[in-house]
């Protein structure tokens, strides 16, 4: 098993070197046992996912600090692979104190991690611009104190929570650059010109979640485009949702079981949760 400093190390070098890379999103050991036997190079973990899976409601902050730990620690510690955690926005307003969440999520196991500048207010959903900034800045300083390179992304919210202000989110994570964060994350844009002006303004790699963007946009586009590394965030937890709707429908309905067709084996399923050999998995 790889150490978790190598797996740093890994991490921020797909960020380094040419071009993109994809990350699916699991959102327990057994989806990231499943992706990692495809041959993907990193995971990142999911919210929704992660709520889904609990039959709550994303968005409201419904999943606990320490259900969302141990939920990092579970997906971290079933693969190889490097695992960035989505710590949505840190749990606590305060700079310092949201910024702990970094050093939870590194003891955690995972290697990177995003804190969003969402405050989880309805009637203010934005942190302003100065509060939102020093968070960067605190969480930056504590991913900067670690044993090993954690990769620090931050996310301006504003086009999941009704601000479609392109000018904005462009100042915001300029300025979450010059305070430390290694990725530029902007969940929410879906035209691909908008994304590529999002990228031509900064300087630091940026992150594309494809579960909002049109789905008609290319990996390949995306890397013209000036992405640096695609993830696709609770898109798939919803697709397996909706395939297990569409098959218990059928049953339901139409007395059918023609799905059993298209299921998974279970010698493929052993063969992906199968230790390898010496594994401390085993």
């Amino acid at each position: 098993m790889r150490t978790q400093a190598e797996r740093a190390r890994s991490f921020r070098a797909l960020h380094e070197r040419p071009g993109i890379f994809i990350m699916p999103n699991p959102w327990d050991a057994g989806t990231a046992k499943l992706f990692a036997s495809l041959g993907f190079e990193a995971l990142a973990t999911t919210s929704l996912g992660l709520s889904s899976a609990r039959g709550r409601i994303d968005g409201t902050l419904s999943i606990s600090r320490d259900e969302l730990i141990a939920n990092c620690r579970e997906i971290a510690s079933a693969t190889e692979l490097p695992v960035t955690a989505d710590l949505e926005n840190g749990y606590a307003d305060d700079p310092d104190e949201a910024a702990t969440i970094i050093r939870l999520a590194a003891e955690a196991g995972v290697v990177g991690g995003s804190i969003e500048d969402a405050s989880g207010d309805p009637a203010r959903p934005i942190y302003d611009f100065d509060l939102a900034v020093a968070r960067v800045a605190a969480a930056a300083r504590v991913a900067r104190s670690l044993p090993f390179p954690f990769t620090f992304t931050a996310r301006a919210e504003n086009y999941l929570h009704g601000r479609p202000d392109l000018d904005d989110t462009i100042r915001r994570l300029q300025a979450f650059a010059a305070a430390g964060a290694d990725v530029l994350y902007a969940p929410g844009l879906r035209e691909l010109e908008t994304i590529k002006r999002l990228a031509a303004a900064v300087q630091k790699p940026v992150n594309v979640v494809m579960s909002s963007a049109d789905p008609e946009i290319t990996a390949q586009q995306l890397a013209e485009a000036g992405v640096k590394r695609i993830s696709v965030g609770g898109a798939l937890s919803r697709l397996a949702f909706a395939t297990v709707r569409d098959a218990a429908i059928a049953m339901r309905d139409a007395g059918s079981f023609r799905w059993v067709r298209d299921t998974l084996p279970g010698a493929d399923l052993k063969a992906i949760f199968r230790p390898p050999p010496g594994s401390a998995l085993q």
